[in-house]
């Protein structure tokens, strides 16, 4: 109802015209796409494009810490099952969050962090036995997690030292050193039989240019799952050529409750604790780096409070999965460029995703359908999605002031140096295991550099003028 002051109506008879009108109905706003509800089958089908494009790397983590500490495959499924459960759950208190305190209420989907991998497998090596090693890991989990929770707050602040050369810098690695993990999906790095390598980059080819016929000749929704249907069609193409295995559906049951605590109780060793504390702050970083990127790839404004609702939700994610045999949780950074190539910004479909994972990670059966895929199909997508993400870093880097060498300095030491484990895996294997543990990871290695290179050219000493720095010349 308008707030303006209506003139005295005219002495005498009244009349329509002086007649007061009924108050209009309040008209609400647009919603913005990340708030916006899709019809059912669209939001289904949008949300199956966001598991298959995480779930590879949501099980690679468990599935290396089993194959590196020799478990057996019941104990490699309980992993796998909980890894799944746990990356639903802190996908659904990303997206749809818990009052105004947890959550960046982001198309932010999440899953098993790299990060802990170099830690939990040097605590196995350390306790000598999987059966003693787990609960050592889970409690250090559980107690960095908590840490996690309580720093969130004061980490977020750091918001104001990610200009765009600092947040294009990192997202640019981000996407650029993800390209290794999917060439490695086509020809497995060290394998001692070549017999498939021909094969497998066919089929990578192959899907490769589905996707981009896709893309050319289709148009609205089936333009948007694309990538969903790429997925179909490759796996089908790749049953004719002997690269599809249908194994894992034999004896698959529909529901498989989880099995909490498998290993035992947690404990609590001061070593490991500490060890997954610096991890934590890793995820952390890497997060805020993540948050940012999505928060402009969605024209949406990321703030303070949104990243510590955001961290916390990584946070809590990650407290309760030991108790369900899954690791830390942070943000996939893959599920950030099918966001650039679909379109699709709902938080309302990456939560259906979350409940898809929920619902995978509760049937073996679900889970045996969607390994069905081949890897180097999964692989010919993530090309696109790793793509997407390094030219949004790329985009973001345009808006920086290039034209100053310090800036131009700071997006080649961090893109140089934190593409360095993913050339080179070795690389730091000199090193001791706490360096290993930030160094391995060359997102914070890149997202710690690019933060302490734009503080040293940047902020100290206050050498540039009170005058506002162009940001870009109009029209560029």
């Amino acid at each position: 109802m308008s707030s303006a002051v209506r003139p005295d109506p005219p002495s005498g008879p009244s009349d329509a015209s002086a007649a007061p009108s009924p108050a209009a109905p309040a008209v609400p706003g647009p919603v913005h796409p990340v708030d916006e509800l899709l019809p059912p089958g669209r939001m289904l089908v949008a949300s199956l494009q966001h598991v298959a494009s995480m779930y590879a790397g949501a099980v690679s983590v468990p599935i290396v810490v089993a194959v590196a500490a020799k478990m057996p495959p019941s104990d490699a499924a309980v992993l796998m099952a909980g890894s799944l459960l746990m990356a639903g759950l802190a996908t659904l208190l990303q997206t749809l969050g818990i009052g105004r305190f947890i959550g960046s209420k982001l198309p932010f989907v999440n899953g098993v962090s790299f990060a802990g991998v170099g830690v939990m497998l040097t605590i196995l090596a350390t306790e000598g036995s999987v059966g003693a090693g787990m609960p050592v890991v889970f409690g250090a989990i559980l107690v960095s997690s908590a840490f996690g929770f309580l720093v969130a707050g004061r980490f977020s602040r750091l918001v104001r030292f990610f200009p765009p050369v600092v947040t294009g810098s990192v997202i640019t690695l981000i996407g650029v050193s993800l390209f290794p993990v999917a060439y490695g999906w086509i020809v497995e790095p060290g394998a001692a039989s070549r017999a498939n390598d021909q094969e497998n980059i066919a089929l990578t080819a192959a899907t490769v240019v589905l996707m981009l016929l896709l893309q050319k000749f289709t148009r609205g929704f089936l333009k948007q799952i694309s990538m969903l249907l790429a997925l179909v069609l490759g796996t089908l193409l790749s049953v004719p050529m002997g690269l599809a295995d249908f194994s894992a559906l034999d004896g698959a049951a529909l529901v498989g409750l989880p099995d909490p605590l498998h290993w035992g109780a947690p404990r609590f060793s001061l070593a490991p604790i500490l060890s997954m504390c610096v991890v934590m702050l890793v995820i952390l970083t890497e997060s805020t780096a993540d948050m940012i990127a999505l928060g402009k790839i969605v024209d949406r404004e990321v703030d303070e409070r949104v990243i510590a609702r955001g961290l916390r939700a990584d946070a809590l994610g990650s407290a309760v999965s030991p108790l369900f045999n899954g690791f830390h949780n942070s943000a996939f950074a893959q599920n950030i460029g099918l966001v650039v190539i679909s379109g699709v910004r709902s938080r309302f479909v990456v939560a259906l995703s979350g409940a898809l994972l929920i619902l995978i990670g509760l049937s073996p059966a679900a889970g045996a359908l969607i390994s069905v895929v081949p890897m180097p199909v999964l692989a010919a997508v993530s090309l696109f999605l790793f793509g997407s993400i390094a030219l949004s870093g790329i985009q973001m880097l345009l808006r920086a002031d290039l034209q100053r060498g310090d800036n131009t300095l700071i997006a080649v030491v961090t893109i140089g140096v934190g593409l360095i484990p993913a050339v080179n895996g070795d690389f730091y294997a000199s090193f001791p295991d706490w360096a290993q543990i930030v160094l391995g990871s060359g997102i914070s290695t890149g997202c710690i550099l690019a933060v302490a290179l734009n503080l040293l050219f940047n902020h100290l000493g206050a050498r540039r003028a009170s005058a506002p720095e162009p940001e870009a010349v109009a029209g560029h």
